[in-house]
């Protein structure tokens, strides 16, 4: 595995504990770390094939072109990874909008999802995660 991919892998992992840390003391942040765990699991999987992207648009795309599309993934997961970039757009954007803390739950829960996704996708494995992912 890549240094590349161990980095990103390690910086989801912590993305999704930081995630679930701050539910409730502030969602708004919660649902970006949730984002952002989704994010590096999805940029681990693919620099494991060899793959890099130098945009967040660029990942989204591969999502479900790579992913959901080419049947690898199931559309729930591409809905659940769209659902976490327009929370994180809420939260970090969002004039007047907040994320709820049911919001930021049901976040830390999508962004779990597509962990455990790329855990089970990759062929060569990650290091281990903590027992609550």
């Amino acid at each position: 595995m890549s240094r590349e991919a161990e980095d990103l892998w390690r910086r989801a992992t912590r993305n999704l504990r930081t995630a679930a840390s701050l539910v409730e003391a502030d969602p708004d942040s919660a649902a970006s770390r949730a984002y952002y765990a989704a994010f590096h699991a999805v940029a681990a999987l693919f620099a494991c094939e060899g793959k890099t992207f130098s945009t967040h648009k660029a990942v989204h795309t591969a999502v479900h072109r790579d992913l959901v599309k080419a049947g690898r993934w199931p559309a729930e997961l591409g809905q659940a990874f769209a659902a976490l970039v327009a929370l994180r757009d809420t939260g970090d954007y969002g004039i007047g909008l907040h994320v709820t803390p049911e919001q930021a739950t049901e976040a830390v829960g999508k962004a779990k999802s597509i962990v455990r996704a790329v855990r089970s996708t990759v062929s060569e494995p990650f290091p281990e995660e903590p027992p609550d992912m």
